[in-house]
């Protein structure tokens, strides 16, 4: 036993051993008004005085008690709700749907306290949405010491027990409030087993019981479930709300701020209010008193400075892949995480976009000069460029993550990103390749240009044998292509279709097309056929586009209902019928088969299609 509770001990010893006569400097112990967690007769440390001052965050300082006390951003459940106690329809289950720190825990204490308030003069016998918070339901509530208000973490209490107890209490009348409150936060966690225990109460509670639901999750909810409660999703918080909460609470405490920094801190929370108030909270202790900066959150966050940002993307737009990796390295040694600047870029790209499509309209949160930068971009990009950047910065995201040299991945990107940022549109690339026109270069990188390789010769397809020979056709490379409307491949039957594909090594088309496809006609650019049952829906689709690449030219595959010719795989099996049965009349086949019982024709071959060997040259088998 250490010394501290020696002491302690002595103390209780000398307290009871003395009485009613103790001197008047011992410690007095009122026991009027104290709370009953409170151990009678514990003696007053030198550091109660501190834990009873400990520091509460701010997420949890400036928690909101009642829907006019700071809870922001979620003004159609605030007047949902208010119409709902004013016109006493107040549902008995309440699913509170939205991203992590948007209020769903919050808004279930604020409707306890607002069914079970009584006013200040303990008078009030109907629920109101505007509880008072001083009367003792409202406290109580408060203090989460309300014997008939229950929360319960569902990421920790899963299994049907847990409900069991639930189902069982719900019985019994509330003992000190109007109504009895079940609040069961992260209720997707429960078990298939837990939901459906607690379907039939939910149904049809008593009166005096009222269930409120929290989720981060609401499609893993069943649906049986969601369609016995009245169902709010709580928004994101516009990024202006945010931060004028910010600049309230750094009024507040008496912190002085930037405007911008705060602006910062609300984007990067991406609209929850608790992650806001906590980021607050460090930039609090980074500030260390002092105002708290951009530049100081930005590198608190490790983030890229915006304006650096907007010109990193400038760069990749124009192909100065060179100015674009030292800004990129610059921003690398100053400590921007490379994950957050890619991020930074796709959110400009996004702007960007917008800005150019709604016309002039810019990001929540931006500022006039961003806003003027971001129209300049817009200017003079165009909608597909955009595009494909949009596509190359996601594929890049996903590869920075799972790299294990972030920096040198996020290099990679921006060089691809460059690079392909000054490609002509895709449609001006397939007409250009469809006339045989050369491809106009965007631009000269490195003071040098490669001429537009040379088209394929034409290859022509024969229908007897099924395989493809190519026509041999003098051509020059320094001379321009000669423009020709004429498909590359041309495919005489529907045989020289399936030899193509097996040409390009697709198997699964192939073996689709003979097992599963019946010709009904084909044309010159045109197929019609009828599926088999068991054939993949997509298949048309997926052949004309194949046929599409592969021969230059467009082709239209549409499905029949007439019953068309048997499958490839079908005509071979009747082929291969026939030939057995031509081959079983033979007289020294049935002698063979005579000799040996049970001997059956599993295949006829030709004598050329074997390899001879071992006999005389110019010979045949015999």
């Amino acid at each position: 036993m250490g010394a501290a509770h020696l002491r302690d001990a002595d103390f209780l010893m000398a307290k009871k051993d003395k009485g009613s006569d103790a001197p008047a400097d011992e410690p007095s112990l009122d026991l009027k008004g104290a709370p009953k967690h409170i151990v009678v007769g514990a003696p007053k440390l030198e550091s109660q005085s501190k834990i009873h001052t400990a520091y509460r965050v701010l997420a949890r300082k400036y928690r909101p008690l009642t829907f006019e006390d700071g809870f922001i951003g979620q003004q159609a459940m605030k007047r949902t709700l208010e119409n709902a106690f004013a016109a006493g329809r107040i549902a008995h289950a309440f699913m509170l749907t939205g991203v992590r720190g948007v209020g769903k825990t919050t808004t279930a204490r604020i409707i306890a306290k607002a069914l079970n308030c009584v006013g200040p003069d303990g008078k009030r016998t109907e629920p109101t949405v505007k509880p008072c918070g001083a009367c003792e339901p409202c406290r109580s509530i408060t203090e989460s010491r309300c014997v008939d208000v229950f929360e319960m973490d569902a990421a920790s209490r899963t299994g049907i027990d847990d409900i069991r107890e639930i189902v069982e209490g719900v019985r019994y009348a509330p003992a000190d409030v109007r109504f009895k409150v079940y609040i069961i936060d992260e209720v997707h966690m429960l078990s298939k087993q837990a939901f459906n225990g607690l379907l039939k109460t939910l149904e049809e509670p008593p009166p005096h019981v009222k269930f409120i639901f929290a989720t981060t999750e609401i499609r893993k909810v069943p649906i049986t479930v969601l369609s016995r409660c009245q169902r709010f999703d709580l928004k994101r918080v516009p990024v202006e709300e945010l931060a004028a909460h910010l600049a309230f609470v750094c009024k507040s405490e008496e912190q002085p701020a930037n405007d911008a920094a705060l602006a910062l801190i609300a984007r990067a929370a991406e609209g929850s209010a608790r992650d806001a108030l906590s980021l607050l909270d460090q930039a609090f202790a980074h500030a260390g008193g002092a105002t708290i900066e951009e530049e100081a959150v930005r590198s608190m966050l490790g983030l890229a400075d915006r304006g650096r940002g907007l010109e990193l993307f400038a760069m990749l737009m124009r192909g100065a892949i060179g100015d674009a990796l030292g800004e990129f390295r610059a921003q690398y040694d100053s400590g921007a995480d490379p994950l957050a600047v890619l991020q930074d870029l796709a959110q400009i790209c996004h702007e960007v976009t917008r800005t150019k499509v709604v016309g002039g309209a810019s990001a929540a949160g931006a500022t006039a000069e961003e806003a003027k930068r971001l129209a300049a971009l817009a200017e003079k990009l165009t909608v597909p460029q955009l595009a494909r950047t949009w596509q190359l910065m996601l594929k890049a995201l996903a590869e920075v993550q799972t790299a294990p040299d972030a920096a040198a991945a996020t290099e990679m990107a921006l060089i691809r990103v460059a690079y392909a940022a000054e490609l002509p549109p895709t449609d001006q690339l397939v007409k250009s390749a469809g006339s045989g026109a050369p491809v106009p270069s965007s631009s000269a990188r490195g003071g040098s240009s490669s001429a537009p390789p040379p088209s394929p010769p034409p290859l022509r397809m024969s229908g007897q044998s099924g395989t493809a020979t190519a026509r041999s056709e003098p051509t020059m490379s320094v001379a321009p292509p000669v423009a020709q409307s004429a498909p590359r491949v041309i495919l005489q039957s529907f045989a020289d279709v399936i030899a193509l594909a097996r040409e390009n090594r697709e198997v699964r088309l192939v073996y689709a097309l003979e097992h599963w496809v019946h010709l009904v006609r084909f044309e010159r650019a045109r197929i019609e056929l009828r599926l088999d049952p068991a054939s993949p829906p997509a298949l048309p689709g997926e052949l004309s586009d194949k046929l599409a690449k592969w021969t230059g030219e467009r082709w239209v595959v549409s499905v029949s209902s007439a019953p068309g010719e048997a499958t490839i795989a079908q005509q071979q099996e009747a082929h291969d019928q026939a030939r057995r049965a031509s081959a079983a009349q033979d007289p020294l086949l049935k002698a063979a088969m005579a000799a040996f019982p049970g001997a059956k024709i599993v295949a006829v071959r030709d004598r050329d299609a074997f390899d001879v060997e071992g006999g005389v040259d110019g010979g045949e088998a015999s």
